[in-house]
């Protein structure tokens, strides 16, 4: 009997224009959800290693969030800073980032624990964690 050996990743994005998308892989399962033929017949499902929040955010979510970045770290009107912007890439230091989370704390009158604080690096991830909070605190 022949053998069978492929990959199938499935990633969900939420982005502002929320499409998903399916992509084929190589054996490494850097998304969410991983579903493996590997020399069994039966397919194994891997999750990642990350912690991943599927949500999308509301837009004037996003957009306070993407204020609130612009501001702490006082990038130009010419700096163009979107959903998937990695605080990182727009010149934030790991101080930067906490300070950036308490000015999100402040703002939303959110309180985010350390465990989910230490997750956030992009604008959606941020907007996703204050949604969830809020949506909790209601």
């Amino acid at each position: 009997m022949a053998s069978l050996s492929a990959t199938t990743t499935v990633r969900v994005q939420p982005s502002s224009s929320s499409l998903h998308k399916l992509s084929q892989g190589n054996g490494r399962c850097s998304s969410i959800v991983c579903l493996d033929w590997g020399k069994s017949s039966f397919p194994t499902l891997r999750t990642s290693r990350r912690r991943s929040f599927i949500s999308a955010a509301k837009k004037e979510t996003i957009d306070k969030v993407c204020d609130i970045v612009k501001e702490k770290l006082a990038l130009g009107a010419d700096v163009v800073v979107t959903a998937d912007s990695e605080f990182s890439k727009l010149g934030a230091d790991s101080l930067d980032t906490v300070e950036i989370v308490m000015n999100l704390e402040e703002e939303f009158g959110i309180n985010v624990d350390e465990d989910k604080a230490q997750d956030i690096s992009t604008i959606q991830q941020a907007a996703d964690v204050i949604e969830s909070l809020l949506e909790k605190k209601a």
